[in-house]
């Protein structure tokens, strides 16, 4: 069978193609050929290998000087500064654009993001993340925290920060970003376990995220790492899975209990400033009533007590005088008027009603 196919028979699929060549064969084959081009092919002489490496020269100059020409330039985006090193040693910071170090090597450029908000996240990760320390890595255990009632809460955050020294997050600091991840966690401990389960699941979140923003980059700033944190933000926080559903029920039961108060409050503020309204406008009408009152009755008295005065020094003249003016106002008001004088003889008072009502009409 072995014998057949090193003849060129057909192979045993029955594709009636030749079996493939060694592989080993063929790598032998070329360093040999190569080999011969450098040695003038063993039969030149000296003279023909200093033939073959002295057309070789000029092709392994120009690889070396393309290779160092492709590793002597740089770009340093917008956003970011680069920080050299020469033989591994910090040599300067450079700002954002084209750059030209020495080559192979000698210089070593590392790009630092400056200007760009980084982020790490607890309790979850985001997919397609570039940072390999931005998600959670083990969410479960970073996001079980006990509070300081000796509850559980499972408590997811982000952590917002920037760059600020370049040198001292390369250098200061071995895995910056993984021991932001350590301050991090165990300040989000500290600070849950000194408040309650209900103050770190509903009205402590914003004290929570302000203690931890200070505490973070207070021990951010004492271990070196060039990193100042712009803002700690409280995502999901909620009990531990087996007493979730207990919880939630006692949290609706609550909202409801809340919610029940502040409509009895709107009503209570609907209500009762109405009624006062109310109140006051009548105690301020009777008040107004009473003082008209007293005001016109204080009038009537003045007015009488003058006219009493005055009715003293002549009486038929202040009587006669009252007489007039009574009439004066009595008189324009009465329609058909019928005088008689009590002093006329021979005249019969008469009037004849009927007639006056039928001229009327």
């Amino acid at each position: 069978m072995s014998a057949r196919n090193n003849n060129g028979a057909k192979d045993p699929w029955g594709s009636g193609q030749q079996s493939p060549p060694d592989l080993d064969a063929i790598i032998n084959k070329g360093v040999k050929n190569l080999k011969d081009k450098f040695s003038g092919g063993g039969s030149g002489g000296k003279g023909s290998g200093a033939g073959g490496f002295g057309r070789a020269l000029p092709m392994i100059l120009l690889f070396a000087a393309g290779l160092s020409l492709w590793s002597a330039y740089y770009t340093v985006p917008s956003d970011s500064v680069a920080v050299v090193q020469r033989f591994g040693m910090y040599l300067k910071e450079v700002p954002p654009g084209l750059h030209f170090k020495l080559p192979l090597g000698i210089d070593k450029s590392t790009v630092v993001p400056v200007k760009r908000q980084l982020k790490q996240e607890f309790g979850f990760s985001t997919p397609g993340a570039r940072d390999a320390y931005q998600g959670s890595r083990d969410g479960n255990l970073e996001t079980q925290m006990v509070t300081g009632d000796l509850n559980a809460a499972l408590v997811e955050w982000v952590v917002q920060y920037r760059i600020s020294d370049p040198v001292k997050f390369l250098f200061a600091v071995r895995e910056p970003a993984e021991t932001l991840r350590y301050v991090s966690e165990s300040v989000m401990r500290e600070v849950v376990g000194d408040r309650t389960v209900d103050e770190v699941i509903t009205i402590g979140r914003q004290e929570i995220e302000i203690e931890a923003l200070l505490k973070m980059q207070a021990l951010s700033s004492k271990y070196e790492m060039g990193i100042n944190i712009d803002q700690v933000q409280l995502k999901n926080i909620n009990p531990p899975r087996p007493v979730q559903e207990s919880f939630n029920e006692v949290n609706q039961a609550q909202q409801e209990k809340e919610k029940l108060i502040n409509e009895a409050r709107r009503e209570y503020n609907k209500v009762i400033p109405l009624a006062e309204g109310e109140k006051d406008q009548r105690i301020r009408e009777a008040d107004g009533y009473r003082l008209k009152r007293i005001n016109e009755a204080e009038g009537d008295v003045a007015r009488f007590n003058a006219l009493f005065t005055e009715y003293r020094k002549a009486p038929e003249v202040t009587r006669r005088r009252i007489y007039i003016e009574t009439m004066q106002e009595i008189m324009p008001n009465i329609q058909n008027k019928i005088l008689v004088d009590d002093d006329m003889s021979g005249l019969l008072p008469l009037l004849n009603i009927g007639e006056q009502k039928g001229s009327k009409k």
